[in-house]
């Protein structure tokens, strides 16, 4: 059955709006873009003079004058940037690995199983989303000063499990597991019931694999969330050998003058790996978050 053609009017009717459309999102882009353009180009001009002449004209997004990669070589001179850059991936990775496994299983727990108080605590979980962490970050901080761990220590500040076992367990990412499970027909895993199914086994063998899509969102919203974390690691951590990339980046700011060059150098390498990791699963994420339900 062949479909009905479109008349040549409505077709004419419609290129205005999507020139439109096409014209309304390239200069959003061209917005977005230019913080990173900047970026890359301050980076690779070698006269500080040039930089902050041009700071606040077109030329600062332009590739002018002498470039060099000399502002890169500065950072790893003037701050130990691979220890912060092992120390940011650490975090980040284990945030996000065993916040997956906890978060998916509270969320479970809370979309198959049926126990005493579940509604009260579905409803502080989604009461915790809407407040924001600046609020708690003061209170969070006077319990982990006194918190003891098992290498003797009496508190847990300038550590790693400081800056990781508090954001394992996230409300954001339980909300979207619970609603992600609630979705999934519960036919397959009243026949593995039958069949004597745990319930750990039905989680693992049966929701998981049906999950991929917002394991996917989760893994990594969480992970540019806490690859860009400045606050909590501000307040807990004095240690360089255990500092992440961006209170790293202070180092910069506390010496005078202030070294522009140095400072996008520093910046642009901490941003290209998000970006590199964004481009290579760009469908993969897009995919994941259409699926799961997030809109924003």
């Amino acid at each position: 059955m062949q479909r009905p053609a479109i008349e040549p009017t409505k077709r004419w009717q419609k290129r205005p709006r999507r020139f439109g459309s096409y014209l309304l999102m390239t200069v959003i882009a061209l917005f977005s873009l230019f913080p990173i353009v900047f970026m890359l180009v301050t980076a690779l001009k070698a006269d500080e003079g040039q930089i902050l002449r041009e700071m606040s004209t077109f030329a600062a997004f332009l590739p002018t004058g002498e470039l060099s990669l000399q502002n890169f070589r500065d950072v790893f001179a003037r701050v130990p940037f691979a220890r912060y850059l092992i120390n940011s991936v650490l975090i980040a990775f284990t945030i996000v690995l065993f916040g997956l496994v906890v978060n998916s299983l509270i969320a479970y727990a809370l979309a198959r199983m049926q126990f005493r108080g579940q509604k009260l605590l579905l409803a502080i979980i989604i009461a915790l989303i809407i407040i924001p962490f600046q609020a708690v970050a003061v209170p969070l901080l006077l319990i982990v000063n006194q918190l003891p761990w098992f290498d003797g220590r009496m508190t847990w500040l300038d550590s790693y499990h400081v800056q990781i076992i508090p954001f394992i367990a996230d409300a954001f990412s339980i909300f979207l597991f619970y609603q992600f499970f609630l979705n999934i027909p519960k036919d397959i895993e009243e026949a593995a019931l039958v069949d004597g199914a745990s319930r750990f086994r039905m989680y693992a063998q049966i929701i998981v694999p049906l999950s991929r899509p917002v394991f996917a969102t989760v893994a990594i919203l969480q992970f540019l969330t806490h690859w860009g974390d400045f606050l909590w690691p501000l307040m807990v951590v004095r240690n360089p050998a255990v500092r992440p990339l961006t209170v790293g980046m202070q180092a910069f700011f506390g010496q005078m003058p202030r070294q522009w060059g140095d400072i996008m150098a520093f910046a642009t390498m901490v941003t290209l790996p998000v970006l590199i990791i964004f481009l290579l699963f760009q469908k993969w994420f897009v995919q994941s978050v259409a699926s799961s339900g997030v809109k924003g």
